[in-house]
C-alpha cells in the first residue's frame, strides 16, 4: 500500500509546476515559439506499420527458433533425458507439443502487437529479440546435454 502511494506521489509530482510571485500587476506577454519540425520528424520515425520488414524478420526468427527448440527437445527425449519445463507426456505427444510451440510463437507476436498498439515500439522489437534468444539458447542447450545412459546391473 505504501509502495502504491509512493508511486502515485512520484507520478503526480511530474505534473506540478513551480509558481512564481506576481510582480505588481504586470501581465506576461505571449511568447511565440517557432516550430522547427523536429517533433514531427521524431514522431514519424517512431511510428511504423506493424507488419513491416523488420517485424517480419523478427517473427520469422521466433518461429524458426521455436521449431529448432521443438526438434532439439524431441532429440533430447529420444536420448533418454527428461524435459524440465513440460511434462514428458506432453513432449511425447508430438501434436500437442507442436501446438504448444506454435502457441508460444503466437503469444510472442500478440505481445509485440500490444506494445505496438500502445506506442512502445522498442519493447515491440525487444519482445521478439529476447524470445528468439531464449528459444535458441534452450535448443542449443538441449543438443549439448550428454545422453542419459541407463544403469545396467551385472
Amino acid at each position: 500500500m505504501i509502495l502504491l502511494l509512493a508511486v502515485a506521489t512520484l507520478a503526480a509530482t511530474g505534473k506540478v509546476c513551480a509558481q512564481t510571485r506576481a510582480t505588481g500587476g504586470e501581465t506576461p506577454s505571449p511568447v511565440a515559439v517557432l516550430d522547427t519540425g523536429k517533433t514531427q520528424s521524431m514522431e514519424q520515425t517512431q511510428k511504423h506499420r506493424f507488419w513491416d520488414k523488420k517485424n517480419d524478420l523478427l517473427f520469422a526468427g521466433v518461429g524458426a527458433a521455436r521449431t529448432f527448440d521443438y526438434f532439439s527437445t524431441l532429440n533430447l527425449r529420444r536420448r533418454g533425458d527428461n524435459e524440465i519445463l513440460l511434462t514428458n507426456e506432453v513432449v511425447d505427444n508430438h501434436v500437442a507439443f507442436a501446438a504448444i510451440e506454435a502457441a508460444g510463437t503466437g503469444v510472442s507476436i500478440g505481445a509485440s502487437y500490444l506494445f505496438h498498439r500502445y506506442g512502445h515500439h522498442k519493447l515491440e522489437r525487444w519482445t521478439s529479440m529476447v524470445h528468439f534468444g531464449l528459444a535458441t539458447t534452450g535448443a542449443v542447450r538441449n543438443y549439448c546435454l550428454k545422453t542419459a545412459h541407463p544403469k545396467t546391473t551385472p
